[in-house]
C-alpha cells in the first residue's frame, strides 16, 4: 500500500510538472507570438535601459503582447538584460527572437551634411532622414548662445552657420537637433580649430572661407579667390559676390543683374562694402585653409568660365576683356 501511494504521488507530481511545463510552453508561445498589426516605428534611448522597461514600453505601444513573457523568453535564451543607448526600428510581425536581436543592434545611418548647402538646406535633409524636424534644427542654429559653453572655440554672431563642420555623420533617426549640432561643432573643434592652431580672427576667416566655398569648385583656385576678396576689402571695393545675395534671399540659382542691386540686406555685397555679417555656409577644410593663407597677388577681379576655371584681372579693362572671353565661351558651349 505504501509503495502504491508513493508511486501514485510521484505520478501526480510528474503529471503536474509535465502539465505545467506543457501549459507554460503553450502560454509562452501564445504570449510571445508576433503582433502583425500597426506600422513600423522608431524608438530611441539616450542611455542604457533595463530590458524589462523597454519591453513594457513596447507593450504599451502595441508592438508585443506580453512584456513579461518576452522577458522570460530572453532569460531562457540567455539574452542581455540591458538595451544600449541608440535608435531602434520596431517592425510589425517580429518574433520574440527577432525582436531581441533588433534590440541588440542600434541603427547606424550615414548622412552627408555638405559644405555647399546652407544650414536650412541641411535641415531639410535631416528631416527627410528622420533625424530631426528641420524647424528644430534651424531654430537651434539661430541660438548660438546655447552652445558657447560646450566648445572651446569662440562663437560670434547670431547664427551657427559657418561652424557646423561639413562631413559624413552617423545620425540615426530621432537623434534630435541638439545632438546633431553638437556633433558638428565638436567635429569643427577637432578638425579645424585645434589642428589649424586655434586661428585668430576666426569669424573673419570663416566668412571669407564660406564665400570661397560657394564661389570656387577647383581647390587650386581657392587661395587665389581668397586673395581677391582680401584685396577688395583692403581697397574698400564692394565684393559684388552673387552667392551672398542668394543667401540673403534664401534662393538657389542665378539672379538677374537688377536683382543683385535691389535686394535690401546687409548680405548684399553689391550694395554694402566689406564682408557680409556672417558666413553664408559652413565651409570645408580646404576653403578654411585658403582663407587662412590667401594667395598674395594684385588681382581684384575674377570671372568663371563654363568649365569651372576662373580668369583673374588687375584692372577693370582686363576684367572687361575676360568677361568678353567668358561670353564667347558660353556661346560656343551653346552650339555644341
Amino acid at each position: 500500500m505504501k509503495r502504491r501511494r508513493v508511486k501514485r504521488t510521484i505520478l501526480v507530481v510528474v503529471g503536474l510538472v509535465l502539465g505545467i511545463g506543457v501549459g507554460g510552453f503553450y502560454w509562452l508561445r501564445r504570449e510571445t507570438a508576433p503582433v502583425s498589426a500597426g506600422p513600423p516605428f522608431y524608438i530611441r534611448f539616450e542611455s542604457r535601459m533595463r530590458l524589462g522597461a523597454v519591453l513594457r514600453e513596447l507593450q504599451t505601444r502595441g508592438a508585443i503582447r506580453n512584456a513579461g513573457a518576452v522577458r522570460i523568453y530572453a532569460w531562457i535564451t540567455r539574452r542581455s538584460a540591458v538595451v544600449g543607448a541608440g535608435t531602434y526600428q520596431i517592425r510589425p510581425g517580429l518574433t520574440a527572437d527577432q525582436l531581441l536581436k533588433t534590440l541588440g543592434s542600434p541603427i547606424r545611418q550615414l548622412v552627408r551634411l555638405s559644405e555647399t548647402r546652407w544650414a536650412s538646406q541641411n535641415g531639410a535633409l535631416l528631416e527627410q532622414r528622420l533625424v530631426t524636424p528641420a524647424k528644430d534644427y534651424i531654430a537651434l542654429v539661430r541660438q548660438p548662445a546655447a552652445f558657447k559653453r560646450l566648445v572651446s572655440f569662440p562663437i560670434e554672431g547670431d547664427s551657427l552657420e559657418g561652424y557646423l563642420f561639413p562631413d559624413t555623420y552617423d545620425l540615426p533617426p530621432l537623434l534630435g537637433a541638439k545632438e546633431t549640432i553638437l556633433r558638428q561643432l565638436r567635429a569643427f573643434e577637432e578638425k579645424v580649430w585645434k589642428p589649424l592652431g586655434k586661428p585668430k580672427n576666426l569669424r573673419h576667416r570663416l566668412i571669407v572661407a564660406s564665400i570661397v566655398q560657394l564661389e570656387v569648385a577647383r581647390e587650386d583656385e581657392r587661395p587665389l579667390v581668397a586673395g581677391v576678396i582680401e584685396n577688395r576689402l583692403a581697397r574698400k571695393i564692394p565684393l559684388q559676390i552673387d552667392a551672398t545675395v542668394l543667401y540673403a534671399e534664401n534662393r538657389w540659382g542665378a539672379l538677374a543683374t537688377k536683382e543683385l542691386h535691389s535686394v535690401d540686406s546687409p548680405y548684399n555685397t553689391y550694395e554694402h562694402t566689406g564682408l557680409p555679417p556672417g558666413p553664408i555656409c559652413s565651409p570645408g577644410l580646404k576653403s578654411i585653409q585658403a582663407a587662412l593663407h590667401p594667395a598674395r597677388h594684385d588681382y581684384i577681379f575674377y570671372v568663371a568660365l563654363p568649365d569651372g576655371r576662373h580668369i583673374f584681372a588687375r584692372t577693370a579693362d582686363e576684367h572687361a576683356r575676360n568677361v568678353a572671353l567668358r561670353r564667347a565661351a558660353v556661346a560656343q558651349e551653346a552650339f555644341r
